[in-house]
């Protein structure tokens, strides 16, 4: 290891396709080499997006859990920061991110950052109970919106001062704008079909009936639009639905809008469907930084999003697209049939939005961020022993309220 660099550990419990997985490879990607040495460990040997990792064969360690309480993991994690010289060890979600406070304790890394990647979650008592035990051998917690550096200072009462907060970014050399015709030929979407994407896994956090119900009220008006969901549904242990999809597939029959929709489950690569919507709509009951938001836009596909959260710091309200309240499906439905009746208006809404998001929300401008975040808890805690590491530090907004 290059001792002149500052060796970052990042920590994560496996690298499926979820979205805190995929800024963790982005974010090891795009991090100035010549000042960071970035390592990605997985728990799991789960690790289908190590093919985005740039020196995957160099940089991916795998700890393999036997279960998630698994405790022998924290010994090797511990062994693994010590061997790289880790000055940070950085966990995301719940069990790399106990094991993460465990082993930059027993290892002596200099600092120890938690996550936050929702806002309002419900958390298991079991889990509150392993992070407040840890809570102490961590230097700072670093979230993905202001409203989650909130509620996870509501619930676990540490200071303001002990957060930062840098919004999820996205590849703009990914992400951007094509001519989605022949996608949609291949779908067997109409080429003048106006088409509204959902790009959202089927759980109750997403409010797909929500969705189900705005985009019946559009058909009204537009009668000829399309609904595309992308996503996974759920399934229980013998391979059928849960109840809750079983639930929104009784819906869908029953608001009579099947014919105009298309289910394609699950896909990898999702920057060649947005270009087939002409919007994107999400409608949240609870987000974290909503990838898919950033990911539409930077595609040059305006959004329409209920207003929760951070997404009001994300989507310029009139300029990239529109929020709505939660429940409000008269609004949401106006929203999306004006922006899809005016063309010239949508497609400037969409230039705007690709600006909007490569000034803000590259993984670029992540990777910068997350960098002035490293460097200045090393300068302000980094000599300090983990137990006396509860000081003050910078405001907790110092990323998020830009």
């Amino acid at each position: 290891m290059n001792s002149t660099r500052i060796c970052v550990v990042l920590v994560v419990d496996d690298l499926g396709y979820g979205g805190a997985e995929r800024q963790v490879v982005e974010l090891a990607n795009n991090m100035d080499r010549d000042r960071f040495d970035v390592h990605v460990c997985a728990l799991s040997h789960h690790v289908p997006l190590c093919d985005g990792l740039v020196d995957a064969e160099k940089r991916l360690h795998i700890i393999e859990k036997a279960n998630r309480f698994d405790l022998r993991v924290v010994p090797r994690l511990a062994q693994l920061l010590r061997t790289l010289g880790a000055d940070v060890v950085h966990g995301y979600l719940f069990g790399a991110e106990i094991a993460s406070r465990l082993a930059g304790r027993l290892a002596g890394t200099r600092v120890v950052i938690g996550s936050e990647r929702n806002a309002n979650r419900r958390i298991k008592m079991i889990h509150r109970w392993a992070y407040r035990l840890t809570q102490k051998y961590v230097d700072a917690i670093v979230a993905n919106s202001n409203a989650g550096a909130e509620s996870n200072q509501r619930v676990f009462g540490l200071p303001a001062s002990h957060y930062r907060v840098v919004h999820n970014g996205v590849d703009t050399d990914r992400f951007k704008p094509t001519n989605g015709k022949g996608a949609r030929e291949n779908l067997g979407i109409p080429t003048e079909a106006p088409v509204v994407g959902a790009f959202a896994n089927f759980k109750r956090q997403k409010n797909h009936g929500m969705l189900y119900r705005v985009f019946k009220l559009v058909l009204d008006s537009l009668p000829d639009a399309r609904l595309l969901l992308i996503g996974d549904a759920p399934v229980d242990s013998r391979g059928q639905l849960d109840g809750y999809q079983a639930q929104l597939e009784r819906l869908v029959d029953t608001l009579g809008i099947r014919d105009h929709c298309v289910f394609l489950g699950h896909r990898r690569a999702t920057e060649s469907l947005y270009p087939v919507c002409d919007i994107t709509a999400l409608a949240s009951l609870h987000e974290g930084t909503p990838n898919v938001l950033l990911e539409s836009m930077a595609c040059a596909v305006p959004v329409v999003a209920t207003n929760v959260c951070d997404n009001e710091r994300i989507v310029k309200e009139g300029s990239v697209g529109h929020l709505v309240t939660v429940g409000d499906d008269v609004t949401m439905a106006k929203r999306v049939v004006s922006m899809l009746s005016d063309v010239a208006r949508r497609q400037q809404m969409g230039r705007d939005a690709r600006r909007w998001v490569m000034q803000e929300f590259s993984v670029k401008r992540l990777a910068q961020k997350m960098e002035s975040v490293y460097c200045e808890l090393l300068d302000t805690c980094g000599g300090q022993p983990h137990m006396m590491r509860l000081s003050p530090y910078a405001e907790m907004r110092h990323f998020g309220s830009q």
